[in-house]
């Protein structure tokens, strides 16, 4: 029978961490990384019997990576603090490696939630996903260094589509989807600061039109009524927003010279080698 990791990345995430941990229960081992935590999101993770990474870890891919080296199962189930595998899912995941001559990487369906509220249509443009490749086999899947929604590569045999989906609370209400835009573009405009990739303002507002249109009329957004206009704005915005924060923050001249390291490292008594490698605890 293969190993599986279930892998979880986490930052401050006391309220939510004991049930995606508790929903991980059908796997070998338990891999938490815990990214800047300042509560009881370790002790948490290691009460349940998580093995905990701690660190800094500012680029998304970079904390995934880290936790993906930590892993010593075979195949690694990855999740997010807010996300819940249901029993189907479980049983399903266990089944898939176990047949592992069918597959290396599978793609698993997504439920998304806003408050108590399920919502099916109308995700994308980098503000939501209703599939996303969370079942590999160790080194199958590797991120790029990117602050927020690192692009990822694979290797080995597409294994193909779960049926069933992981659990996602995405946003508490739309003050909390307001916020989750307000980080996100902060993050994506960075990364564009770094990599000077900034397209011109037309640019940016014909990519914007064209997520809008996507989200509400191709994923059919337009059937989640408010909810659904309201996350294709969103995801209209999210290339116009980040790329006049890269502007602005390269007119401020607040740009990381190095995206593996943040100014909050200073004065914590890390050297450069704890953040690359992650500060075991």
């Amino acid at each position: 029978m293969s190993v599986l990791s279930g892998l979880v990345c986490a930052h401050n995430e006391e309220t939510r961490i004991a049930e995606c941990l508790a929903r991980l229960s059908f796997c070998d081992e338990i891999v938490v990384v815990a990214d800047r935590c300042t509560d009881r999101t370790e002790a948490i993770a290691r009460q349940m019997g998580a093995r905990v990474i701690s660190g800094i870890f500012p680029v998304e891919g970079v904390r995934k990576t880290a936790g993906v080296a930590a892993c010593r199962g075979e195949w690694i189930f990855e999740l997010d603090a807010d996300e819940a595998v249901p029993p189907e899912l479980a049983d399903e995941v266990r089944k898939a490696i176990d047949a592992s001559a069918s597959g290396d990487w599978y793609q698993v369906p997504v439920d998304n939630f806003v408050g108590d509220r399920l919502v099916r249509h109308g995700w994308g443009g980098s503000f939501g996903a209703s599939s996303v490749a969370r079942l590999f086999r160790k080194g199958c899947k590797t991120w790029k260094t990117e602050r927020v929604h690192p692009g990822a590569n694979f290797t080995g045999q597409y294994g193909g589509r779960l049926n069933n989906p992981i659990l996602h609370k995405v946003d508490d209400d739309i003050a909390d989807m307001v916020q989750r835009l307000n980080r996100y573009t902060a993050l994506r405009g960075q990364d564009l600061a770094d990599s000077g990739k900034i397209k011109s303002l037309w640019d940016d507002l014909f990519r914007g039109v064209r997520r809008f249109f996507k989200c509400y009329v191709s994923r059919k957004g337009y059937r989640e009524g408010d909810l659904g206009f309201l996350i294709a704005i969103m995801a209209g915005l999210y290339p116009l927003l980040s790329n006049l924060r890269a502007r602005e923050f390269l007119y401020l001249g607040r740009r990381d010279p190095n995206p593996a390291m943040s100014a909050s490292v200073v004065g914590l008594g890390l050297t450069m080698e704890d953040v690359r490698l992650g500060h075991s605890g």
